[in-house]
């Protein structure tokens, strides 16, 4: 069997644009969900202050312990990205994936959360975190698959029910 997605760390100055650029889609793609994440989006991602953070990528998510990675096909044109935010204690939380809406389907959010379950662990650490919307369906349904995400209680401010954790240790 053929793998159809490449994963990779993000690396050059042009890999680094290639993310700001998904990000910036993944911010519009929230923008237009419907109402409640137009709101949660203009609350928590106003663009000025998103502006910084894209600013602020490869210092947020810096090696050793954070990590922005790269889904690609199988002729390396980028799909998607997702990252690793390093909180401390061993804590680290999932950031920001995002895969184009012609890439889904194919696995590519399967095989990118993977590999980012994988590098944390491999970084040493022992809690992860992700935050998604109940909207996203097929987001959560790759959080509960076995040996992966479970609910848990409120995590920095949100409701509940949009909270994980994976212990990976």
């Amino acid at each position: 069997m053929t793998r159809r997605n490449v994963i990779r760390h993000a690396e050059s100055s042009d890999d680094m644009e290639a993310v700001r650029q998904l990000c910036w889609d993944y911010r519009d793609f929230l923008l237009n969900y419907g109402e409640e994440q137009r709101r949660i989006t203009e609350t928590f991602y106003q663009r000025d202050a998103y502006a910084a953070l894209m600013d602020n990528l490869t210092e947020k998510h810096a090696r050793p312990l954070g990590a922005i990675l790269l889904v690609g096909d199988k002729n390396g044109a980028v799909q998607g990205c997702g990252m690793i935010q390093a909180l401390g204690g061993g804590n680290a939380e999932i950031k920001r994936v995002f895969i184009r809406p012609e890439a889904r389907g194919a696995g590519a959010g399967r095989d990118l959360t993977r590999a980012l379950i994988a590098q944390a662990r491999a970084d040493g650490h022992t809690l992860l975190l992700l935050d998604t919307s109940r909207a996203f369906k097929a987001a959560r349904a790759l959080t509960r698959r076995p040996r992966s995400f479970c609910p848990s209680t409120t995590f920095l401010g949100s409701k509940p029910s949009l909270s994980s954790i994976n212990t990976v240790g």
